[in-house]
């Protein structure tokens, strides 16, 4: 198993800050979801991991040491955009990683390619972009590494594909491995992950157990009428974030959800319920604060 710790990273491009004093800490066997719009941060933050960029000041170690190239054996990288050589077939892949990789398993590439519908006799510049993803995805499952990085891994995948790959995930993680992994499908990360952190403008603005946050924040609903007035609740302690939508009105609370519930009562709102946060609630939340 293996663990990431990552203190004060911080990488800019010119005068364009893309990660910001970024910490993390990211316990072995746990499975961890990194989310954010486009342009928060993410990639940047896994090629530092990597060493695919050299960043500007922070510190990086897996397992407790900087990166070195020992590691590469045990750690598996899928990128968000293709690396696979076009003029290659995917059994020329196959052949290539299992050269260079002691770990790598060629039965059970060949048996998560058949899953995925992958013909590997194919070369990549026939296949979809959507198999292009399963293909590294069966490459760098097969090598049953103990760390493994999925930058946006369900990538053009169909329904059927992207809910292998999320098992592959889970399965990885009941085996040992430690995964982080980057979506725009928010419930995907919702199902796999433990843990998440929630980037913008390169900075974490959220971060702790799935579960936890769930449960620590509520949403109060109601219906008012067009005439209704805040009158100083959008910055109640308890209110993290309020929307309105004509006559229903949303407030995303940290605490104390029902006496909340109670307060809009009170000012005339009906039809008042109590909402459990889903993830991609409290998504929305986290990226929309401070706008």
């Amino acid at each position: 198993m293996s663990s990431i710790t990552i203190s004060h990273l911080r990488k800019t491009y010119g005068k364009h800050v893309a990660v910001d004093d970024l910490c993390l800490s990211i316990p072995e066997g746990s499975v961890f979801g990194l989310l954010g719009p486009n342009g928060s941060g993410k990639s940047t933050t896994f090629k530092c991991l990597l060493g695919l960029l050299r960043s500007d000041a922070g510190d990086i170690r897996i397992d407790g040491v900087p990166l070195a190239p020992a590691a590469f054996e045990s750690l598996a990288y899928v990128p968000e955009k293709s690396v696979l050589y076009d003029w290659m077939t995917v059994n020329d892949h196959i052949e290539a990683t299992r050269r260079s990789f002691t770990s790598f398993d060629r039965g059970r590439c060949l048996s998560l390619l058949l899953q995925f519908g992958v013909d590997p006799s194919k070369r990549v510049r026939a296949l979809s972009k959507g198999m292009k993803t399963a293909t590294q995805a069966a490459l760098a499952f097969a090598r049953k590494p103990r760390l493994l990085i999925l930058d946006e891994p369900t990538s053009g995948l169909d329904p059927v594909n992207q809910r292998i790959v999320l098992n592959l995930i889970v399965e990885a993680s009941a085996n040992g491995s430690t995964v982080i992994f980057s979506s725009h499908q928010i419930g995907q990360v919702e199902r796999a992950a433990e843990r998440i952190a929630i980037l913008k403008l390169g900075s974490i603005v959220l971060e702790g157990e799935v579960d936890d946050l769930k449960s620590a924040r509520k949403i109060v609903e109601g219906v008012v009428e067009e005439s209704f007035a805040l009158n100083g609740l959008a910055n109640d302690a308890r209110i993290a974030h309020v929307e309105r939508d004509s006559r229903i009105i949303r407030l995303h609370c940290n605490s104390d959800a029902d006496a909340v519930a109670d307060e809009l009562g009170s000012r005339g709102a009906v039809g008042i319920r109590v909402l459990d946060l889903g993830l991609e609630d409290i998504f929305f939340t986290a990226v929309s604060e401070g706008k």
